[in-house]
């Protein structure tokens, strides 16, 4: 059993202008940092293509608003179930396979939900989505974290992180041109059939990609010293503090966001009849400031240290939140807000990667960031179903400022008892 290694600083006072560190990169390391964010914003469009579809989709068959979150619900909780799967896998058979694997996954049951017919048949393929849209995260990750040599590892793992907003975009321009050219009875399929895409990808990592050496090297050296990786090791007492920490970070930064962006929009509709949100500009601004939020948190995140970036960020979001449940807004006001809304929140999740990532010795790496991450996936979103309860009985801007809060206290208290890892040099077998 070997302890968590103690990391190094050799190089955290690094201070590189962030304009040229992808020039900096070696082919190796821009061919798995061109695929990990265009794997991860091809994933992103794939997942909130379904947020554009549900009008159409609640139309077409008669299902309640009930049913059509149940189908948004049913592959968030699923995709915490494929990213510890794929985690487990990318352990065992390697990095760079398994990502090619999810990628085929989400976008062939994406494309397959554009020949449903009723309600249970779009759950199915919504679930199996799920189990790929978790998995390609969780191995996308942790090749990337491999591969990216320290002193550019956050910015890098946090640029894929922003492909999620460039993603959004894509499903955001698709539905305009899709709905604008097919009548709605259709053209929720044709969005669905775009899903295909991603898997178009393969091809490229298949032939520019190859498996990280740090992974090739430990899976050797393990063989040579005729062990046995066991998934189960990151619930030992050498891990336990680590594995439980980070999945409680991952439940704060994931239970914030999803109580957020939930039900603000519906809070500030109809509990403060703001108009704006029906706007294309407000979709635009929210995730134009999502993106700008991913990219500068990224950056911070090898500037600052893990640690203070994600403090910083939680701190941040939480008095975003308060603005929006209790300051008087207007509409001019309200278009404004949604850039500070997408940067904070959304900047939450760039430095997460890469601390996982150091966090986690080499043979153990897959299985301890998909666990950590996807638990936190799982019970982020049980927060709007808490939130959506407790308006029953208090004001839903209470509802979603006491879960916010509580969300974003328990990531700063997990983020300050974890150890800081800037400038920590990946070793082949800890």
């Amino acid at each position: 059993m070997h302890a968590p290694p103690e990391p190094s600083t050799s190089d955290s006072k690094s201070c590189d202008p962030p304009t040229f560190w992808i020039s900096e990169l070696s082919s190796t390391e821009r061919h798995t940092l061109f695929a990990t964010f265009l794997g991860w914003a091809l994933d992103g469009m794939d997942v909130m293509v379904y947020s554009f579809v549900i009008p159409s989709l609640i139309a077409a068959w008669h299902i309640s608003t009930g049913e059509a979150g149940l189908l948004g619900t049913a592959a968030l909780l699923i995709s915490a179930l494929g990213g510890w799967i794929a985690g487990l896998l990318a352990d065992r058979f390697g990095r760079a396979r398994v990502l090619q694997i999810t990628i085929l996954w989400f976008s062939f049951f994406t494309f397959l939900s554009g020949f449903t017919n009723s309600f249970w048949q779009l759950l199915v393929t919504r679930g199996l989505q799920g189990l790929g849209f978790g998995g390609e995260w969780a191995v996308g990750s942790v090749l990337i974290g491999e591969v990216i040599r320290s002193k550019h590892r956050g910015k890098a793992v946090g640029t894929v992180q922003g492909g999620w907003a460039v993603g959004w975009g894509l499903a955001a321009i698709c539905n305009a041109i899709v709905f604008s050219v097919f009548p709605p009875e259709v053209a929720w399929r044709y969005m669905f059939w775009l899903g295909i895409l991603p898997g178009l990808l393969v091809f490229y990592i298949r032939r520019r990609v190859p498996e990280p050496e740090l992974f090739t090297k430990t899976r050797k050296q393990v063989e040579d010293l005729g062990e046995k990786s066991n998934f189960l090791e990151i619930f030992s007492p050498a891990f336990i503090k680590v594995t439980a920490l980070t999945a409680l970070m991952a439940v704060g930064v994931q239970g914030g966001y999803y109580a957020i962006t939930t039900w603000l929009p519906t809070f500030l509709k109809t509990v403060r009849g703001l108009s704006v949100l029906n706007s294309s500009a407000y979709l635009l601004v929210v995730i134009v400031g999502s993106f700008v939020g991913y990219i500068i948190s990224a950056h911070l995140c090898d500037r600052l240290g893990r640690r203070k970036t994600l403090i910083l960020f939680a701190v941040c979001s939480f008095f975003t939140v308060i603005a929006y449940a209790y300051m008087p807004i207007s509409n001019p006001v309200m278009l404004i807000l949604g850039f500070p809304l997408g940067f904070f929140a959304s900047g939450c999740f760039s430095p997460i990667g890469a601390f996982f990532t150091e966090l986690f010795p080499s043979r153990l790496r897959g299985s301890g960031q998909g666990f950590s991450y996807n638990f936190g996936r799982g019970i982020g979103a049980l927060f709007p179903t808490l939130v959506g309860y407790l308006s029953a009985s208090a004001a839903l801007g209470d509802a979603i400022a006491i879960f916010a809060a509580l969300a974003y206290f328990v990531m700063i208290l997990a983020v300050a008892l974890l150890p800081e890892t800037r400038g920590k040099e990946l070793r082949i077998y800890e």
